[in-house]
């Protein structure tokens, strides 16, 4: 497999707290790979260095081989990265079809260019990109009247509307009802799978995690502390330890019991 990702030496500073310390990894295309820690371990930090969002006080980026340390967010955007957030940022005011027509146009740098028409613009590809999140039938939809869950699948056909190498997923099932969650993330899993995509992504659930995720890494005070699948994370001393004070993660099986 080939290298989508890559830190090295990752770290971020603001003032004397070390928010993020000397992480180095790797992201294998069409790999599911989970950022997970305790509440300010840092991965939301890591995420915004990854994206352009907050440079980096020390160490560097690379995007399938190329050094992206220091790139505005669009610029990272425009190489082949997509990003879902944990509060969804969508226009409300607009249909489903429409959301995603607009990122469609920006991808194609046709946003001013065509602006009085754009609601008729890529309207096909946009229909076909909501097909693939299961959000077809509601493309004429208004975004405010959307339930949350169906939200977090517009938005994740707004972040595939360029065709990304790459997906950061920063807590993509915040929010969402128990059986949400476990349906957005096998959706994911799937455009894993069959796009070969490649995923970093965020998340509390540890159900979700171990269900979904092809490799872990865990973020504790800005450092990674351990990686591996699910079953050496689930039984790692010092996971359990920085989660639940030394008692055991989950059951061995059938997590979703």
């Amino acid at each position: 497999m080939s290298v989508v990702l890559e830190t090295k030496g990752l770290t971020k500073s603001f003032g004397g707290l070390v928010a993020v310390d000397d992480v180095s990894f790797q992201l294998q295309k069409g790999e599911l790979l989970a950022l997970i820690g305790p509440n300010g371990a840092g991965k939301s930090t890591c995420f915004n260095m990854l994206m352009g969002q907050l440079p980096p006080t020390a160490g560097d980026v690379y995007l399938m081989g190329e050094q992206i340390t220091g790139l505005k967010p669009r610029q990272i955007w425009r190489k082949g990265v997509g990003r879902t957030f944990q509060i969804t940022a969508t226009y409300s005011s607009m249909t489903v079809v429409e959301n995603v027509q607009m990122a469609l146009l920006s991808h194609h740098k046709d946003i001013f260019r065509y602006a009085p028409r754009a609601h008729k613009m890529y309207h096909a590809e946009a229909i076909a990109l909501l097909e693939k999140v299961g959000m077809a039938e509601q493309a004429e939809r208004h975004c405010a009247v959307l339930a949350y869950g169906d939200l977090k699948r517009m938005e994740l056909a707004i972040a595939l509307a360029h065709d990304p190498a790459l997906l950061l997923m920063d807590e993509p099932t915040a929010g969402m009802a128990p059986k949400e969650r476990v349906a957005l993330m096998q959706l994911t899993a799937d455009i894993v799978e069959d796009q070969q995509v490649s995923v970093l992504f965020t998340e509390h659930d540890m159900d979700v995690v171990f269900a979904h995720a092809h490799r872990i890494m865990v973020l504790n005070r800005g450092a990674l502390i351990a990686e591996g699948d699910a079953g050496e994370i689930r039984n790692n001393p010092l996971v359990q330890e920085v989660y639940l004070g030394g008692g055991t993660l989950f059951a061995e099986e059938d997590t979703h019991a």
